[in-house]
């Protein structure tokens, strides 16, 4: 399995997950420009996809679904002038050599989804826009080799954001985004020996920054799992308009992100494009 993450955040959402047989687009927000452009970066045509899945209805991530008309769609949701199967959790969906499995989050929109992706002895597990995540799933989520999970908010920045209080409350409830910390936490009960790729998504522009969700999560597994993680493991801290590739035989596209090479404890920062010597510089932020 390989994977592109192409754009995550409040203004577009949207992920490739790929077997040498399979091609599976989660969500399809931001502009058409972009996502088109991201698509040719990776050689990959709409008519190359043997589906679209879509985790909820919110814009973010169905605003380009009219790309896709004329592709497979499932979602969790009934999607105006689309054509879709309607996806529910407990039921596994194989296409192709993939099989997706649906899970039910907490988000103010209906039936937002999860999912967890499996390929021949590989696996993704996709969760991201959900206040909390049920602990029954972490059985499930549990000893995946790629991990795409929410790390929306910083608390203190959120409640010092100029936003008004019932947009606060909204994101802190049950039914809107997971915090730093409460990613941490998650990823403190599902992360393995096993786990390469970690993707800290849906980062708020406004009420966090890629090097304190990177921060809180690589202290928190370093601290919980001391001399247990897999010694290759990648943190990213994904921006919102950027592309990061993971999985077997994927070659890395520069980008803009914060990544992490957490079992070796040193950390990389790129940034427009370009990107420094992971070994010689740290951000303030993470040094010891």
């Amino acid at each position: 399995m390989k994977f592109t993450m192409f754009a995550s955040g409040s203004k577009g959402n949207s992920f490739l997950a790929e077997s040498r047989k399979t091609k599976i687009l989660i969500d399809c927000g931001t502009t058409r420009k972009y996502l088109k452009n991201c698509m040719d970066a990776v050689h990959v045509s709409v008519s190359d996809l043997d589906a679209v899945v879509i985790t909820h209805a919110h814009s973010d991530h169905v605003s380009q679904i009219a790309m896709f008309k004329d592709c497979r769609i499932y979602s969790p949701v009934k999607l105006p002038d689309i054509s879709a199967e309607i996806v529910r959790p407990g039921m596994d969906i194989e296409i192709g050599d993939m099989i997706l499995s649906p899970l039910a989050l907490s988000h103010d929109a209906s039936n937002t989804t999860g999912y967890i992706l499996k390929c021949q002895n590989e696996q993704l597990d996709y969760v991201t826009d959900t206040g909390y995540l049920n602990s029954a799933y972490y059985p499930a989520l549990k000893n995946a080799d790629y991990i795409i999970m929410e790390s929306n908010h910083d608390i203190s920045m959120l409640m010092g954001s100029r936003r008004p209080q019932y947009v606060k409350s909204r994101i802190c409830s049950d039914y809107g985004h997971l915090c730093n910390e409460d990613c941490a936490r998650i990823l403190d009960r599902i992360v393995t020996e096993r786990t390469q790729s970690i993707i800290l998504a849906h980062i708020s522009q406004e009420a966090n920054t890629c090097e304190k969700a990177l921060a809180v999560n690589r202290e928190y597994l370093l601290k919980q799992h001391a001399g247990k993680l897999n010694p290759a493991l990648m943190l990213h801290a994904a921006g919102q308009y950027e592309m990061i590739q993971g999985g077997e035989d994927n070659e890395k596209v520069d980008s803009s992100s914060c990544c992490c090479a957490i079992g070796l404890e040193y950390m990389s920062e790129r940034v427009g494009g370009g990107h420094t010597d992971a070994a010689l510089c740290q951000p303030d932020c993470l040094r010891k």
